[in-house]
């Protein structure tokens, strides 16, 4: 019996189970890019296009990545923590450690981005007229 041909290449084809897999592995801390470099995967355009087309897909690759955000900030206490002052790992620890702050601002801004503080001084002037003052 002759067995049921597969398809050559990358599944360009939308599936929910790659669909998971991608999303667990983003919510891991893994770049799409390193994702899609792996052969059982799509190509990052193929990804990119299934957003667009699939809102249930946008909306859990949305909640990976800002689970993506928590891990790097986790990772960033991890990292300060192992490194020991004496030894030459600090800048490499300082480099890692700033790389994913930035990553997880980007990524939740609202939670990890910098908080902006406004000073306003504002003056305002209020008169008081009465209607028929107002419409002469």
């Amino acid at each position: 019996m002759a067995k049921a041909k597969r398809p050559v290449g990358r599944p360009t084809t939308y599936s929910q189970e790659t669909a998971d897999k991608i999303c667990e592995l983003i919510a891991r801390g893994m770049s799409l890019r390193a994702i899609c470099s792996s052969a059982d995967m799509p190509a990052g355009g193929t990804v990119h296009r299934w957003l667009a087309e699939h809102q249930d897909f946008q909306e859990q690759y949305a909640r990976a990545r800002e689970e993506q955000a928590d891990g790097f900030a986790d990772e960033i206490i991890d990292i300060a923590d192992s490194v020991a002052p004496e030894t030459g790992e600090v800048a490499k620890a300082k480099l890692q450690i700033d790389a994913r702050k930035w990553k997880a601002s980007k990524l939740a801004p609202k939670k990890y981005g910098e908080k902006l503080e406004l000073d306003a001084d504002m003056r305002v002037k209020v008169e008081t007229r009465s209607l028929e003052d107002i419409f002469k």
